[in-house]
């Protein structure tokens, strides 16, 4: 008699486990390990290193290679997959998205994504090399270039920063 109500409980403890397991858990950055300092410095010198020597290639929409030219988020997806082996979204919107702290103008570091809005959505996104400058691929019939943080349009539509490492 003893043993029927122990068979149950062991079924619905197992039955606790499983569903336990088949939930996967939510993650708010890149599936990646996290760099130390010494290795997180060393990423964001590449890439600021890298970026600073596509200055001058020109912009083209949907370019993502010094060949073929580049779009905004083109440029970043491929100087840091080139430069520090760190995949990410093709599209400025979804690195956006990506885990980790908003950072305003005042806590970026160099290597840090810049984003910047149109209306209500992340429409533009570039690389912070310091002293208040970004690289980025501008628009259409431009290059990659230097620009302030502090520039007119650029200091209106600021929208925040990120570090990825």
């Amino acid at each position: 008699m003893l043993i029927r109500p122990l068979l149950r409980c062991a079924g619905a403890l197992a039955l606790v486990l499983l569903t336990a397991c088949a939930s996967t858990p939510r993650r708010d950055s890149p599936a990646r390990p996290a760099l130390d300092s010494a290795a997180a410095a060393e990423a964001a010198n590449a890439v600021l290193f890298r970026a600073m020597s596509l200055v001058g290639t020109p912009y083209r929409y949907g370019g993502n290679s010094p060949a073929s030219g580049f779009d905004c988020s083109g440029l970043v997806a491929y100087v840091f997959r080139d430069a520090a082996r760190i995949e990410l979204p093709r599209q400025s919107a979804a690195m956006s998205a990506l885990g980790g702290r908003k950072l305003d103008a005042q806590a970026l570091q160099s290597g840090d994504l810049v984003f910047f809005a149109a209306g209500h959505s992340i429409s533009h996104v570039g690389i912070y090399v310091g002293e208040g400058r970004f690289v980025h691929a501008p628009n259409s019939g431009g290059t990659v270039r230097l620009d302030r943080l502090d520039g007119a349009w650029w200091r209106e539509h600021f929208a925040f920063g990120k570090r990825v490492y």
